[in-house]
């Protein structure tokens, strides 16, 4: 059985579509219906419900889909596993959001050219999502904050970029006290259950701040906006998109690291240096992003 058979059956699964599948795979549509062909043949089971504009799984199909994407997935291991030195294959890289529109772009684009075998496949979500899935092997690598406790042994972090807390309020009020600035203003709060939001909170307890909290978001671009619109004030890192901040006399001290972190050993660990490879070289071209990251 021929595993690309099995892949595009699994693309169609997903995609609802034969169309969209030949268009992923940079397949003719012909084709991809002539491998679920010989799939049908093969099993002696309808395996697609096939109607104008979508194809979707039989009752059978979606039972052995899962079996299917085990097999997949061994069978490409086992393709790595014999040339470990050839970045090939998936590589599932989860990221935050502010990454994923500032650093996530340019390895997107060099990723193609520096290790044409390797699919990218990227989950976005917060550092504790994105960590938890790491651990549980669902992720080969992560861009995201440091967590506020050490890695364990299994894991290790390449340090990116360093961002010092800083603050955010309407042009106006940029010159007052933060003490001052927070009596007229309420506390647009970056999340204090995230790690990223852990720091501005815990710099509002240093200080002996207690503004009214208007709401609480783990969501830059989102706090950034509402200040814009006049909503209230924030505190939060200097990510790369940010604009109208002001710095913070000690928020060097406040700030939050963010790492791409990966397993120390890892059958993917071609891919990851490929990963690595482009991330540097995206540094040296003068990546805004990697503009502060450790040589």
């Amino acid at each position: 059985m021929d595993i690309r058979f099995l892949e595009s059956l699994i693309a169609v699964s997903e995609l609802g579509s034969i169309v969209a599948t030949a268009r992923a795979q940079g397949l003719t549509p012909a084709a991809v219906s002539q491998r679920i062909q010989v799939l049908e043949r093969d099993l002696g089971l309808r395996l697609l419900d096939r109607q104008a504009n979508a194809a979707l799984p039989t009752p059978a199909c979606r039972d052995l889909l899962p079996a299917m994407r085990q097999l997949v997935t061994q069978a490409r291991a086992l393709e790595q596993a014999a040339k470990p030195s050839e970045a090939a294959g998936p590589l599932k890289l989860g990221a935050i959001s502010t990454v994923l529109t500032a650093l996530l772009p340019d390895i997107l684009e060099h990723m193609p050219k520096r290790a044409p075998k390797v699919e990218l496949r990227i989950t976005p979500g917060s550092s504790a999502q994105l960590y938890e899935a790491l651990l549980a092997g669902d992720l080969d690598a992560a861009l995201l904050v440091e967590p506020p406790f050490d890695l364990p042994d299994s894991l290790e972090a390449q340090v990116l970029r360093r961002e010092p807390l800083c603050l955010l309020a309407p042009p106006a009020c940029r010159e007052k006290a933060l003490a001052r600035i927070f009596e007229d203003l309420p506390l647009l709060a970056y999340d204090p259950q995230s790690w990223g939001g852990a720091i501005a909170q815990r710099y509002l307890r240093d200080h002996g701040l207690k503004p009214v909290v208007l709401c609480e978001l783990d969501a830059l671009e989102a706090i950034s906006a509402l200040v814009a619109r006049r909503a209230g004030a924030a505190l939060v890192p200097d990510w790369p998109e940010l604009q109208g901040a002001s710095p913070l006399p000690d928020g060097a001290q406040y700030g939050r690291t963010v790492s791409l972190v990966t397993p120390r050993t890892s059958p993917r660990a071609a891919n990851l240096q490929a990963l690595r490879d482009v991330i540097e070289g995206c540094r040296r071209a003068g990546c805004t992003f990697l503009s502060g990251a450790p040589r």
